[in-house]
């Protein structure tokens, strides 16, 4: 998905530091009067111009600083699109020895067409405002008046940033339309920079050599000049398509396409060149030598009397792991915050029994260590914060722990109460976290489960003479389908878990509802219920037609596209299997039950099995299916989707009785 590409010199020119604001196209009568895109007339709204550029300007103070302008113009032509006038700006404030980023509102204006007049309406002061995401992340939030279906939003604000290891990156595609799309790049001969373009869109790049000159004050407030050559580079793209999310996708931001880019290099004059190119090895060494990092993991006065009383020297190294790993589970209460650095001393999260994730995962490590354990941190980003596309400490949010004992690395996060070992929670399960030593080496971990989570399903079932089906459920739920199971439901009394199935599955009344949780997803958690379906079987003159699956029949594709650009994300591995005994109605007899059948996918990536017995007046269902692998790629689309379409087929066979 990631492509590399080299900035190509041609032409000298000269050219000066950005003193003009960026400025867009005119709002214009015909695009307010416009009712719906013209190429995608299902859009709810759609850019209609995205223009940005990225220069940098020096001060004496602090050295070079980068500034990204960003001018939008978005069209409004459903309800579904008034989501727009709610934009927001994420910026990084988690800098240790830079300044915070900084946002600035230059222009926001709402367009309406009013009796053949341009209305335009300034975003108020009160409508811009900032929020706290995490310790790393504030948001800046513009709230646009008087938007409704046919207004035109514009905005342009401003990015500046310190951080010159990389640059903000220049997101190109949406899930709505983008008609034209502009952006320039005018970087200092100093910083070679790797461009990263992600996505799939095309976009088109040129890229001269000019010279360039700015001013500034000195430490003693006389102004001089500095003149230096820079890479000017240009992208430019028109009718970029929208990416709509479909089912079962990590997070689509992840795809959008976009361009990055990745400092490699500082060559400031007379000089050796200095390579910057960040490696996760780097970043374990910067991140350990923190006293917030680092320094909290050697702490462990506050929990000795509590370890002595644990663990004993005698218990195996698996034992002391699992006793940690629950003493701290039970005492310890998140309190919802992300983010790799504690913002408090552990030791004072531990006395008052609630932390943020790295102040209970840091607990953990130094506590697995006294233990006599090989514990080390693992850094990852979430699910929701994307992939981390190149080694950079922004694209951290989270930190697990994790015990090497003879050669297998275990996974542990005590954060969620429902979480085992090697279960950590769904949010923290993207692709590979980075293992973080002392001596500044670091590893690769996939955290990704490779065993197929299971669920066993048993139903006896009886058909009345009315068309209804009455029946027991008893559900068995594995590994990571129990985990998903218990964090779902987690909380709910029984009456708020009978009410979620009835709407759930249309037609259904449930009865007698028990749960019976566990605390090994080694073991199942298991779930039975009594049952009356009305929508289980059809009656058609002397007839009956009984789906086999009753209301666990999948009757839709969740694959709808006709292609598709990003992989599928199941998250895991999963197995599905069904046992199904339906008792048919006195006075009918069966003529007519589905062939048995096999299908799979290439390379085994799923499978499923059906197959159908009778005795007597007894109906006997078997079936299986399977997802062998979490993740799967886009070139395995259409297979996909053509197995979801003849699994389906299957699934909405009927078993036909006829009234004897």
């Amino acid at each position: 998905m990631f492509r590399n590409w080299m900035l190509f010199l041609f032409a000298i020119v000269i050219t000066n530091v950005y003193s003009q604001s960026l400025g867009i196209e005119e709002v214009t009568k015909t695009e307010l009067k416009q009712i719906k895109h013209e190429k995608d007339t299902s859009a709810p709204a759609a850019i209609l111009y995205k223009k940005g550029r990225t220069y940098f300007k020096y001060s004496s103070k602090s050295g070079f600083t980068s500034y990204t302008e960003i001018a939008l113009k978005i069209k409004i032509y459903k309800n579904k699109g008034l989501k727009w006038a709610d934009f927001q700006i994420p910026y990084y404030i988690g800098y240790k020895f830079l300044e915070d980023e900084a946002v600035e509102i230059k222009k926001a204006y709402t367009y309406n067409l009013e009796n053949d007049k341009i209305i335009k309406v300034k975003v108020a002061g009160e409508s811009k405002f900032k929020d706290r995401i995490n310790e790393n992340w504030n948001v800046k939030k513009i709230t646009f008046p008087n938007v409704k279906v046919g207004s035109i939003i514009e905005l342009n604000y401003q990015l500046k940033t310190e951080n010159l290891t990389e640059l903000p990156d220049f997101q190109y595609q949406y899930e709505i339309p983008v008609d034209k799309v502009e952006y320039t790049t005018k970087i200092p001969e100093f910083y070679i920079y790797k461009g990263i373009k992600t996505g799939y869109a095309e976009i088109e790049t040129d890229a001269v050599l000019e010279n360039a000159s700015q001013s500034f004050d000195d430490q003693y407030s006389r102004t001089m000049t500095m003149n230096y050559k820079q890479v000017k580079t240009s992208y430019k793209a028109q009718n970029i398509p929208a990416l709509q999310e479909e089912e079962y996708v990590n997070n689509i931001n992840n795809y959008y396409s976009k361009i990055k880019h990745e400092l490699e290099v500082i060559r400031m004059p007379e000089e050796k060149p200095k390579p910057i190119a960040t490696t996760w090895n780097d970043i374990a060494k910067s991140i350990y030598s923190q006293k917030e990092f680092g320094g909290e993991l050697e702490k462990n006065k506050y929990f000795i009397d509590d370890l002595r009383t644990i663990v004993k020297e005698t218990d195996s190294l698996e034992t002391k792991m699992n006793k940690v790993f629950n003493h701290l589970k039970n005492r310890m209460n998140w309190d919802g915050n992300y983010g790799y650095y504690p913002r408090k001393e552990i030791d004072k999260a531990y006395d008052e029994r609630t932390g943020n994730v790295a102040e209970i995962n840091l607990i953990l490590t130094a506590m697995l260590r006294l233990s006599g354990l090989e514990a080390y941190p693992i850094l990852l980003s979430t699910r929701d914060n994307g992939l981390a596309a190149f080694p950079n400490k922004t694209f951290l949010n989270y930190v697990i722990a994790s015990v090497n004992i003879k050669g297998k690395v275990y996974l542990l996060d005590a954060t969620d109460k429902i979480s085992n070992v090697n279960f950590i929670p769904v949010r923290a399960l993207n692709q590979f976290g980075v293992l973080m030593k002392k001596d500044g080496t670091s590893e690769e971990i996939d955290l990704m489960p490779k065993i197929n989570s299971h669920t066993s399903t048993n139903i006896l079932v009886t058909i009345n003479n009315e068309g209804e089906a009455l029946g027991k459920v008893r559900n068995q739920y594995w590994e990571y389908n129990a985990y998903v199971f218990e964090q779902k439901n987690d909380g709910y009394t029984t009456e708020s878990l009978i009410e979620k199935l009835e709407k759930t599955y249309q037609g259904l009344e449930v009865s007698e509802y028990t749960v019976q949780k566990t605390t090994d997803f080694s073991k199942p958690t298991i779930e039975n219920y009594a049952f009356i379906s009305s929508n289980s079987v059809e009656i058609i003159g002397d007839k009956m037609y009984v789906a086999p699956l009753l209301f666990f029949t999948l009757t839709e594709n969740p694959f709808k596209q006709e292609t598709r650009k990003y992989p599928v994300d199941f998250v895991f591995p999963h197995q599905q299997k069904f046992n199904i005994s339906i008792k048919i109605p006195e006075g009918y007899s069966i003529e007519k039950i589905p062939d048995p059948k096999a299908i799979a996918m290439p390379d085994n990536l799923a499978g499923m099995k059906y197959n159908i017995l009778t005795t007597g007046n007894q109906v006997q269902l078997l079936y299986t299916f399977d997802m062998n692998q979490a993740v799967i790629g886009s070139e395995y689309y259409e297979a996909l989707k053509s197995f979801y379409k003849e699994m389906i087929n299957k699934q909405t066979e009927k078993i036909v009785l006829k009234r004897m």
